[in-house]
C-alpha cells in the first residue's frame, strides 16, 4: 500500500468528492480493483468507517474518523 494514495483517498473521502469507484480509480490513475483493495485495507487495517453513499455518489466516513499521519520535516 502506498501511503500517498491513502492520504489522497482520505482527502477525497473527507470532502465527499470520491465519485463512483470508477471515478475514484480515474482520479488516482489506478484500476478499479486497486481502489477496492485500498478501501478494504483502510477499513480492515486502519479501522476507517468507510461506506459508499449512493445519494452523494461518494465514499464517506460514517463517523468522525480521520487519518492521522506525521510528516517528516527533516
Amino acid at each position: 500500500m502506498d501511503i500517498r494514495v491513502i492520504i489522497r483517498i482520505d482527502s477525497l473521502i473527507s470532502r465527499e468528492m470520491t465519485g463512483s469507484p470508477r471515478d475514484l480509480a480515474s482520479k488516482l490513475s489506478l484500476s478499479e480493483r486497486t481502489v477496492y483493495n485500498y478501501i478494504a485495507f483502510m477499513r480492515e487495517e486502519l479501522k476507517a468507517s468507510i461506506v459508499y453513499n449512493y445519494q452523494k455518489e461518494s465514499y464517506v466516513y460514517t463517523d468522525n474518523w480521520s487519518f492521522k499521519y506525521k510528516r517528516d520535516t527533516s
